[in-house]
């Protein structure tokens, strides 16, 4: 077991940048911004979803993104009852606000896009159908 504990932090490291990659490359950022971005997004998508949601959506993400996503979750206080869309970008925004975000909607998007990309379809499907119609918008279709 110790022998492929090194490994699976070596895979869970790779896995948590190759996610950041593709972030910053399909917004044409760089790394940190695209991190900050993807923690900023996995936080309010956590606070957004019903718990019973969250924990599922949680299941499907590697390893070291699952510890982000889970990072100063108050679970007394989630979900956020009145999840508005501007609500949700406002809170992403606001975490920028020393670099601020040009398209916060186009950011949004492209976060829920590498979700789309890596966790199931029928998770993905359940994660949009808990949000509003407006915040479901800016999920990718297929």
């Amino acid at each position: 077991m110790a022998g492929t504990s090194i490994a699976n932090f070596t895979q869970a490291a790779q896995q948590a940048q190759q996610w950041v990659n593709e972030l910053a490359e399909d917004l044409d950022w760089d790394e940190r911004r695209a991190y900050h971005l993807l923690r900023c997004v996995l936080h309010a998508l956590r606070d957004w979803l019903p718990q019973e949601e969250m924990i599922d959506l949680s299941a499907q993400l590697p390893s070291l993104i699952r510890g982000i996503y889970f990072e100063g979750w108050k679970p007394l206080e989630t979900p956020v009852e009145d999840r508005k869309k501007a609500d949700f970008i406002s809170r992403v925004q606001d975490a920028f606000s020393d670099d601020l975000l040009n398209d916060p909607d186009a950011a949004v998007r492209a976060a829920f896009r590498l979700l789309h990309r890596h966790i199931s379809y029928g998770e993905i499907v359940q994660v949009r159908n808990s949000m509003k119609k407006s915040l479901r918008d800016l999920w990718p279709e297929d």
